[in-house]
């Protein structure tokens, strides 16, 4: 049965360094997690963010607004509004934001619970 899901109502995650929503996921018996991200302008001084990786999972984010950087272990992609970025399985990878504004990237996975899979790192 096809559902309206409102943002409003997404979970909210306590990620480090960005404000993260998931409105969809295992918990709400989908097969796939979708995550709204934002990483604010950072500030002189603010600590930068650590990778991460996925275990056994592509992620793909839609950049939807602002401008950044995703860095992973095969390179330092630019990032703007429309861009797309597919990570591959595994890779340590962290995006950070460059820009004067917010930046708003949509995260889809081909997992349930992505957080379970998931490692942080302190540096690559």
């Amino acid at each position: 049965m096809a559902r309206l899901l409102k943002q409003s109502e997404a979970k909210k995650l306590g990620l480090p360094g960005r404000t993260s929503l998931e409105p969809v996921s295992g918990a709400m018996g989908s097969r796939v997690t979708f995550r709204i991200a934002e990483l604010v302008v950072p500030k002189p001084g603010d600590p930068v963010r650590g990778p991460h990786l996925h275990d056994g999972f592509e992620e793909c984010i839609y950049v939807l607004k602002g401008i950044g950087i995703t860095v992973a272990e095969s390179g330092e992609l630019p990032i703007k509004p429309g861009d797309i970025v597919l990570i591959p399985p595994n890779e340590k990878h962290m995006t950070r934001n460059t820009g004067a504004e917010p930046l708003v990237l949509l995260c889809f996975f081909a997992e349930p619970d992505v957080s379970s899979r998931t490692t942080e790192f302190k540096s690559f």
